[in-house]
């Protein structure tokens, strides 16, 4: 060999360790640091439901003998059908007040309560905590308001949409809506970060795509083509592996906005749930013309 070659042949060696030496340092990094990646939990509380003039209970509610987690409640007098909030992964209830103000106009009590580690809950957030906190939700309704779980419609939006799946497999409810979510935490990590094994490294599961074929309830599946953060086709995804009776509404904006709260489908879809008659009506024949299927809409049409 001559010693160019030589050279070459050294500097090539060189190269590919400091490439597979970044590669594992960079897979190891994912691994121990991958809760930071997906939980990104606020201590400030900015605002609280009286600054919208909005009434509600301050609530603390057990989930192990040492460590609690913080809620608002928002009664409506008038109902016995209550939504169970489970937000994303960003803040805080705090920026959630808009959510919850839209279910209370629409005639619904409203349960918002923090994932341990989130504004004013205690502990820290993980998978298993997120489906423990939710449930615990579920029992405060229970014994404090008396609330039947078959009045309660699970809401999660984002990482939330993974919560509320895994509550929709434990427990009746009157329905589940399913909004700007993922199919899995492993598909997220694919497409994110395509060149890795994320199979073998990912520790969080959120597996709602093998998950929502169990649920029993009237399922809303809600999803915007223009969500630069979830794929689309996620929503898609999630919404042919859930049972019927189920719905399809396509949103309109990126993954945070909100413009598409007064659109009819939209609304239609989730007074339904409120009512109690999305076993029926997400049935009937009043989907979008434009794909043949009667339970798809589009916002906007």
């Amino acid at each position: 060999m001559s010693s160019l070659a030589g050279k070459l042949l050294r500097m090539l060696l060189w190269v590919t360790g400091i490439a597979a030496g970044i590669f594992v340092v960079f897979a190891l990094v994912l691994y121990l640091q991958q809760g930071k990646l997906i939980f990104f939990p606020s201590r400030e509380i900015g605002q609280t439901p009286a600054d919208w003039r909005l009434a509600y209970e301050d609530v603390f509610i057990d989930v192990t003998p040492t460590e609690r987690i913080h809620a608002w409640y928002f009664p409506v007098d008038t109902s016995t059908n209550t939504i169970v909030l489970c937000h994303g992964n960003a803040g805080n209830i705090a920026n959630r007040i808009e959510s919850a103000a839209y279910w209370v106009s629409l005639g619904a009590n409203v349960l918002l309560f923090d994932y341990r580690g989130y504004g004013r809950s205690d502990g820290q957030p993980g998978e298993e905590e997120c489906y423990e906190d939710a449930l615990a939700a579920l029992g405060w309704l229970q014994e404090s308001k008396g609330t039947s779980l078959e009045n309660i419609v699970l809401f999660g939006r984002s990482l939330g949409g993974a919560v509320a799946v895994e509550a929709a497999t434990r427990v009746p409810c009157a329905g589940l809506v399913v909004e700007s979510s993922f199919t899995s935490a492993a598909d997220m990590g694919r497409r994110m970060y395509p060149f890795l094994p994320i199979g073998l490294l990912i520790r969080y599961r959120f597996d709602s795509l093998s998950k929502i074929g169990r649920v029993s309830c009237p399922v809303l599946i809600t999803h915007s083509p223009q969500d630069e953060i979830v794929p689309y086709d996620m929503g898609e995804s999630l919404f042919e592996a859930a049972p019927a009776p189920k719905r399809f509404v396509e949103l309109s904006g990126g993954h945070n906005d909100r413009e598409y709260y007064d659109i009819p489908a939209y609304r239609a879809s989730v007074l339904s749930l409120i009512e109690g008659t999305a076993a029926a009506d997400f049935g009937a024949e009043d989907g979008d013309s434009r794909n043949g299927r009667p339970d798809r809409d589009v916002a906007g049409d």
